[in-house]
């Protein structure tokens, strides 16, 4: 089944029931009325319209599309601090993971399985400069996505100062810090971080992470794949959480 909506008028209200929308292409230079009224329906739902050469609209669709293709995610995203709210409710201990950068969908579905084997209780995605939920990251993940909830996010900075808010201790995973995971406490309400294989975390969210952790290896490769990593720290942390 495709995981996209074309046209504008299908979009717009695809918008208005609302169906979680991942991204929206349109082509440049495209006016009109209910293109406005388009743009107005993205504005309130915090979205933005990714402007494209009409040749990869119609790469996509060769129906007529308007000049409008809108992919559809195949779950329903979760609000973070409602969540976490209902985590502590609970009476439970949170631990998420955010992803930082993170685009190859490979690595998410991999990340987001061992997530949810090792009781993480979501995963958070920045609406931007990342991976989305398709059905090959589903795939990927061995169905996990289903079972794990996912948020996403319009500033990881702001996010990170949010779960420090509520009582989160925030780590982060960097080969280049001198401070071990295993010395880690990953017991309390945790937040891991991981970021991009080619960047790491940014630093815009390293300067606000007090716990930056390495995983300690003996090898001559110096850095490990960000699906491996993260789940060297989940494991770690249900380990701790076992004790």
């Amino acid at each position: 089944m495709a995981n996209y909506i074309f046209g504008i008028r299908p979009v717009i209200e695809a918008l208005k029931s609302g169906k979680e929308i991942d991204k929206v292409l349109v082509k440049k230079n495209l006016t009109g009325s209910l293109v406005s009224e388009l743009y107005a329906e993205l504005k309130k739902n915090g979205l933005k319209a990714q402007f494209v050469p009409a040749e990869r609209i119609d790469k996509i669709s060769k129906a007529n599309n308007q000049g409008v293709v809108a992919y559809v995610s195949p779950i329903s995203y979760y609000d973070l601090e409602d969540l976490l709210s209902e985590k502590f409710d609970e009476e439970k201990n949170p631990l998420i993971i955010i992803l930082d950068g993170v685009t190859d969908v490979r690595n998410f579905g991999a990340i987001s399985r061992t997530a949810e084997c090792m009781g993480a209780d979501a995963i958070v995605i920045p609406r931007d400069n990342s991976v989305r939920v398709t059905e090959d990251a589903i795939k990927t993940s061995a169905g996990a996505l289903y079972n794990i909830p996912v948020c996403k996010v319009e500033n990881l900075v702001d996010t990170v100062i949010l779960v420090q808010q509520m009582g989160l201790n925030v780590v982060a995973a960097s080969e280049k810090s001198y401070k071990n995971l295993f010395e880690s406490d990953l017991k309390q309400p945790t937040a891991i971080v991981m970021g991009a294989e080619d960047k790491g975390v940014s630093q815009q969210l390293i300067r606000r992470i007090k716990d930056v952790y390495k995983i300690p290896t003996s090898g001559k490769t110096d850095s490990l794949n960000v699906s491996v990593a993260a789940g060297m720290f989940l494991y770690e942390a249900l380990r701790q959480r076992s004790e």
